[in-house]
């Protein structure tokens, strides 16, 4: 499967940044996830609870960041088991880049999912990937919103009615889209 997407983000690049490097706002941020833990210098273990369709399930896997290009890029590694329900593998890549209110976020995903899971139909999976999706992307924004109050400007709320969302949705990302089946965020927005 293969997604891709942007958002504008009323926030600086560096405020962005620093959030989708701190695993409490991307646990915050990703539905279902219940951990979101640094276990080694650029890799975390991650727990996601997830419902899809008929098929429920606790995704359990690790996350790990590579290329790193502070604070405009990095991508991440990503792998999750649910037991029956199936499992997600994959890559992300995020790149920021400053706007002149705030900050872009583009980001790809390529991934694989396996199990129960693959077996719903890509049109059940495409629509809950693009439901979660959007869900991280409105937490993200909101935690960057309470962190950074002084972007929540006139101009800001224009910036943020203007979002973008490219792309044909896929399961993973959701997260994202990406984290844990984003594995799963997977990404922060």
């Amino acid at each position: 499967m293969e997604m891709q997407g942007s958002r504008t983000l009323p926030v600086a690049q560096n405020h962005v940044w620093d959030a989708l490097n701190n695993p409490d706002i991307l646990k915050a941020c990703i539905p279902g996830c219940n951990q979101f833990e640094l276990t080694q210098p650029n890799e975390y273990a991650v727990v996601v609870a997830l419902k899809i369709g008929p098929v429920s399930a606790k995704f359990t896997g690790k996350v790990s960041l590579m290329d790193i290009v502070p604070p405009n890029s990095y991508a991440l590694q990503f792998e999750a088991q649910g037991g029956v329900a199936g499992f997600g593998k994959g890559t992300s890549k995020v790149l920021l880049t400053p706007t002149p209110k705030g900050c872009e976020l583009s980001y790809a995903v390529s991934s694989q999912v396996g199990g129960k899971i693959a077996q719903l139909g890509q049109r059940l999976i495409d629509g809950a990937a693009k439901s979660l999706a959007e869900d991280f992307f409105q937490r993200f924004e909101n935690e960057l919103l309470k962190l950074y109050p002084a972007s929540a400007t006139t101009d800001a709320a224009a910036t943020s009615e203007e979002k973008t969302h490219t792309g044909t949705p896929e399961w993973v990302w959701l997260l994202g889209a990406v984290v844990v089946a984003v594995g799963i965020w997977f990404i922060k927005h």
